[in-house]
C-alpha cells in the first residue's frame, strides 16, 4: 500500500465515537422524557395516581398475584374488593373507584403494558358497580358575591389577611382553579413551578370612577387544565371589593415584585417568605372563611364543613355572572358548554318552562 493509499483509507474511515458521551446524553434525554411524561398530569392527579398504584400493588401482594402482565380478570376482582371494603377500610365511592382504575391504567401504560378496560371482566363488573352503587355527583356549594363580601370581612388587615383577601377575590373574579391561583407569578419566566403570570393595566384611582369606560384591569396568562388561556379581570367599583386593588395592596405591603405571587408568611416574625403556597391553602381558606362568615348557616355544622372547597369560588362566578354562556365558558377555560353548565348552580333553574310551552 502506497502512502497515498494509506491517506485515502484514513480519510474514508468514520471518526471515533465516544460511546460514554453518547450514553450520558441518552440517559439525560431519558430523564427529561420521564419528567415530561409526569408533567402530562397535574401534581394532584399524579399524586392520586401514585397512591392508587401503591394501593393496588399492596392488594396484589396480599392475594399472591403478580402485577405483570396486566390481567383484566384480576383487576375486576380488585374493583369488587374495593366496593366490599374490609381489612379496616370503608367501601369507596364509584367516583373514587373510577379514579383508581384510571391510575392503574396510566401506570400500566408507562410500563408499556396497556390494560384493556374494554375486557368483559372489567367493563361488566364496573357497569354492575355503577348500577348498584352509583349516586348523583356531589357538588360543592357555590360562593356568591354577597357570600364573598362576608368572607372578606372576617379577615384581618395584617399581611396574612391582606394576602388571603387578594387570593379569594382574584380566585372568584378569575373563576380560577386553586392550583391556578397559587401558581401565579409576577411576570413570565420567573419560576420553574409557575402556572402563569399577571399583568396590571391602568391605575387604581380610576376604579371608583363610574364614568370611566375603560379603567384597565388585570390580565392573567394561565397554563391550565385545558392549555394556555388569558383571563381578564376588570376593576371593581369600590377598593374594598375590587380584586385588583386588594392584589395591589398585598404586593405593595408584602414587597412582592418577582417570582411567586402568593407566598407563605412566617409565624415568628410575620415576614413574607419566598416559598409558594400550596393549593391546599386555598381550600382551607375558603372553608374557614365561609364558616366564619356564616355562609349556608341553614346547614348542619357537620355538613357545612364539607360543603365548601376551592372550587366554590369558581362555581360562584359561573353561577353569578349574568352574561352569555360562551363568555363564562371561555373565562373558566372549559372545553365544552356542558361542563360550564355543571358549574352554574341553580342559575337557570326553571327559567325554561316546558310545561307551559306545551300548553298546560
Amino acid at each position: 500500500m502506497t502512502d497515498a493509499d494509506s491517506l485515502s483509507t484514513a480519510s474514508d474511515s468514520p471518526p471515533a465515537v465516544d460511546t460514554r458521551s453518547v450514553d450520558r446524553h441518552l440517559a439525560a434525554l431519558g430523564d427529561k422524557a420521564r419528567d415530561y411524561a409526569r408533567n402530562a398530569r397535574s401534581e394532584n392527579t399524579q399524586r392520586a395516581y401514585d397512591a392508587d398504584w401503591r394501593q393496588f400493588s399492596r392488594w396484589l401482594r396480599r392475594q399472591g398475584f403478580d402485577p405483570l402482565p396486566p390481567d383484566p380478570q384480576t383487576v375486576g376482582l380488585y374493583l369488587a374488593a374495593c366496593m366490599e371494603g374490609g381489612r379496616g377500610q370503608e367501601p369507596v365511592s364509584v367516583a373514587t373507584l373510577e379514579r383508581r382504575l384510571s391510575g392503574i391504567c396510566w401506570h400500566y401504560r408507562q410500563l408499556g403494558e396497556p390494560l384493556d378496560t374494554g375486557d368483559r371482566h372489567i367493563s361488566t363488573v364496573l357497569a354492575g358497580i355503577r348500577r348498584a352503587h352509583g349516586r348523583p355527583p356531589v357538588q360543592k356549594e357555590a360562593i356568591f358575591a354577597d357570600d364573598l363580601r362576608a368572607m372578606l370581612a372576617v379577615l384581618d388587615n395584617d399581611l396574612r389577611g391582606l394576602r388571603d383577601k387578594a387570593m379569594l377575590a382574584i380566585g372568584f373574579a378569575g373563576g380560577l382553579r386553586r392550583s391556578e391561583i397559587v401558581g401565579l407569578d409576577c411576570g413570565p419566566d420567573q419560576s420553574d413551578d409557575g402556572r402563569g403570570w399577571i399583568e396590571i393595566f391602568g391605575r387604581a384611582e380610576t376604579a371608583a370612577d363610574e364614568s370611566a369606560t375603560n379603567d384597565g384591569g388585570l390580565l392573567l396568562t394561565i397554563n391550565g387544565k385545558t392549555g394556555w388561556r388569558e383571563v381578564e379581570i376588570g376593576r371593581g367599583t369600590s377598593p374594598a371589593t375590587c380584586p385588583i386593588a386588594m392584589l395591589e395592596t398585598w404586593m405593595r405591603l408584602g414587597r412582592i415584585a418577582h417570582g411567586p405571587l402568593f407566598r407563605a408568611i412566617a409565624r415568628k416574625n410575620g415576614g413574607v417568605g419566598a416559598e409558594r403556597l400550596t393549593d391546599k391553602h386555598v381550600a382551607r381558606l375558603v372553608q374557614k372563611t365561609a364558616l366564619a362568615a356564616g355562609v349556608r348557616g341553614d346547614l348542619p355544622e357537620g355538613d357545612r364543613k364539607l360543603a365548601f372547597s376551592g372550587h366554590s369560588l369558581r362555581a360562584g362566578l359561573a353561577s353569578s355572572a349574568q352574561i352569555e354562556e360562551a363568555h363564562v365558558q371561555r373565562h373558566l377555560g372549559h372545553a365544552s358548554a356542558e361542563m360550564t353548565r355543571r358549574y352554574q348552580r341553580k342559575r337557570d333553574r326553571f327559567r325554561v318552562n316546558l310545561t307551559k310551552a306545551a300548553g298546560l
